[in-house]
């Protein structure tokens, strides 16, 4: 089949005259509630995992022992990053999983930060999972960072290919700062200034004040869940 250009121009020529409503909420709403004339602006939370040196992992381990870290890994980050009545989207992204959340409150965002710690202490289970099964171990980045947003129901009508894309810096934002996580002596989660502003104290003594060259001031942190690491160290390999 050959791309009908002409058919493109008309759609294209469409698409830029509608009219759009852009409605201001408190929470965005699910995937029903997204046409491809409307949209949602409101705030948003998101939480990127990614893998530190995953290349290396990859070309180092036999590809069934990887197929099986990347599995462990998925899986288990997916099922923490649901638990929230306000998940927008998750998915995985090559080596790095992802969650978007729609956050209106500080209690919001407070929930959204120990999911962040909950990922953190599962890295430390699945390490010494794999080291039990003489297998290497893997580091993460975590980011996270929070920003009001446009959010748009995007791809082609009528063909079922359609995706949300959020246009604003939360999810651009949480991506890079996962990259920054562990690594040069910085530790796991990285949150933005936006993100650890709407922390409650206890969380934000949980993080330490510090400097990207593209972010300026950004937060780290190796907060874990105090009761799941004692049963990591005390009782997990009984």
């Amino acid at each position: 089949m050959v791309y009908d250009y002409k058919e493109g121009k008309k759609r294209i020529s469409e698409i830029l005259k509608n009219y759009m409503q852009v409605s201001e909420v408190e929470h965005i709403p699910n995937d029903d509630s997204f046409t491809f004339e409307n949209a949602y602006y409101g705030w948003v939370t998101a939480i990127f995992v990614d893998i530190r040196n995953s290349t290396e992992l990859f070309t180092g381990e036999s590809r069934v022992d990887v197929a099986r870290i990347i599995r462990s890994f998925t899986s288990e980050i997916i099922e923490i990053l649901r638990e929230n009545d306000f998940l927008l989207e998750i998915g995985i992204r090559g080596d790095c999983v992802y969650a978007v959340y729609s956050s209106q409150t500080k209690k919001d965002e407070n929930d959204i930060f120990i999911l962040a710690c909950y990922v953190n202490n599962f890295i430390k289970m699945l390490n010494k999972l794999l080291t039990n099964n003489k297998l290497k171990n893997i580091s993460v980045g975590i980011g996270m960072s929070t920003d009001q947003e446009i959010v748009i129901k995007a791809g082609r009508k009528h063909t079922g290919i359609n995706s949300k894309v959020w246009i604003g810096n939360a999810v651009t934002t949480a991506s890079n700062l996962s990259s920054i996580g562990n690594k040069n002596g910085k530790n796991p989660i990285i949150i933005s200034e936006a993100s650890y502003s709407n922390l409650n104290e206890h969380n934000q003594n949980l993080c330490t004040k510090t400097f990207d060259d593209n972010y300026n001031t950004v937060y780290e942190a190796d907060a874990i869940i105090t009761d799941f690491n004692d049963w990591i160290n005390k009782e997990m390999l009984k």
